[in-house]
Parts: structure tokens; sequence; C-alpha cells
């Protein structure tokens, strides 16, 4: 079966950005990309607050989707959905089972964390799945290559979604940092390394690299390194206490979907 990137898209500058990026990941992977636009017709929809809400007529969508399919190199299904972008997610990946869903992050700049309702902290609360969120101003024209990947050092798993994840890293080509956070080991801690070797992930690629940062907040300590002068993408493990606890937006993996000025791919591990 042909592997596929599910893109959601309002037709904003982010979501148009994310899209890029999408179609610069599809080629390596030979994927076809699953264009996914949900209209939100709620008022209580709290992108109605921020102001990153598409409200186009139906025949206004269907034109917008067809233009943006006809100008991609890489094939496309395009689709809309109707209601909770959570729900019609959901659905979507249970039909297509794509390798990754992509959403743009738009600029929040001008509003506190604590308003920030964003849907990619929605979506990781309501059914966990490999995530790429792409920040406004990123511009792409090439896959990326530089990796940056952001571990705690403990055992995990990726579950059914290590094969789909070693195919992207070993289609991409990528050059891998391990990156751990201590709040006081200048050293590395091997079990660090170690932790992502025993996913597989790094089979068929060039030895990783492994780094060690001292800060007493871990979103900190990472977004001190995950700079794009030096890497293309940001690689974070996020365990299922990280987003089903009530305090979700305090998290680690939420602060660095917030703040990170790299494209950041989430992976719920268990």
């Amino acid at each position: 079966m042909t592997a596929s990137l599910l893109i959601l898209t309002d037709f904003f500058q982010a979501a148009n950005r994310a899209l890029d990026y999408a179609t610069n990941l599809a080629r390596p992977l030979h994927a076809r990309l699953v264009l996914l636009h949900v209209r939100r017709d709620s008022a209580l929809d709290p992108e109605h607050f921020t102001g990153n809400f598409s409200n186009l007529s139906k025949e206004a969508v269907a034109l917008a989707l067809n233009s943006v399919a006809r100008g991609l190199p890489v094939p496309v299904v395009a689709e809309v959905g109707y209601g909770r972008v959570e729900v019609a997610v959901a659905d979507a990946v249970a039909r297509h089972h794509p390798a990754l869903i992509v959403l743009g992050r738009p600029d929040h700049s001008n509003l506190p964390d604590e308003l920030v309702q964003t849907t990619s902290l929605d979506l990781l609360r309501h059914s966990p799945y490999p995530m790429l969120v792409v920040p406004h101003l990123v511009s792409s024209t090439a896959p990326p290559r530089r990796v940056l990947m952001a571990v705690d050092g403990e055992p995990f798993s990726l579950g059914a979604h290590a094969g789909t994840m070693q195919e992207l890293f070993t289609a991409l080509k990528a050059e891998v940092t391990v990156l751990n956070v201590s709040a006081g080991r200048h050293e590395l801690d091997p079990a660090a390394l170690e932790s992502v070797r025993q996913t597989g992930l790094l089979l068929d690629l060039p030895p990783a690299h492994a780094r060690t940062v001292t800060n007493a907040s871990p979103a900190r300590g990472i977004l001190q390194v995950a700079q794009p002068h030096d890497f293309d993408l940001l690689v974070v493990v996020a365990r299922e206490r990280s987003f089903l606890g009530k305090l979700f937006h305090n998290s680690v993996t939420a602060e660095l979907l917030l703040d990170s000025a790299l494209p950041i791919l989430v992976l719920p591990a268990k």
C-alpha cells in the first residue's frame, strides 16, 4: 500500500508552509498526500478567538482544494471533514493509515500561552499519533536531513509506528543527533543514545551524534539547542503521562509545540 501523509489545511500561511514541508517529505518516501480541510462551523471553536479560522463556503473550499492539489508535484487526495477537528482527523486516520499527521502552527505571538488552544494539543490528547507541526515562519525547499532527537534516557517503544518511523528516517538519510537534557550532569548519559538505538530508528543510518545540555527546565534546554542554523527537524518522544494528564499544557511537549523554531515531530511512546 502506498504510504501517505495526512495534511490539515485551512489555506492560511501556516498550513501552506506545512504543506510545502510535507511535499518535500513525500518525495523520498514516494508517498501521497491526503489534504484534509475541516469545516469548523461552531461559534464556540477556540480558533475564533485567535483569528485562525477559515469560514469559506463549500464551493470556495472545493475550489481552493482543487487549486492546491493541481499545483503539487506528488499524488494528492483532497477531502473535506466536518465538525470537531479531532473527530474528523481520527476518521481520516482510520481510513488512510498515514505515516504522519502534518499541520501548521499559526502565529500566536500576541497571545499569552494560557489562551492558546492549539489543534496539535487537542489531537494529541484525543488520539496520540505521530504528528509533525510546522511553525508558520518555516520555509523549506528540501527534505530535512539534520535531525535533533530529544530523549529522557528511559527506554521507550514506538509500538505499531516503529517500522514507519524507521522508513522515514532511512528515506531522509537523516543525520541524527541524540540530545539528553540534564539538570546537573555535564557528561552524556549513555542510556539516552542506547534508548534510541533500541527502537531501530538508527538502522542503516550514519552513526548518530550524542549531545547533552544542562538546564533545570527540559523544554528550555531543548529549545536552547534546537536552532534552525544547526538542525532542520526536532523529534521528541512524548510518553502518555505527558499528554493525558491534567497538566498537559505545562508539559515539556506542550511547551515545545508552542515555542520551537524548528518543525517538531512528536512520537507517542509506550
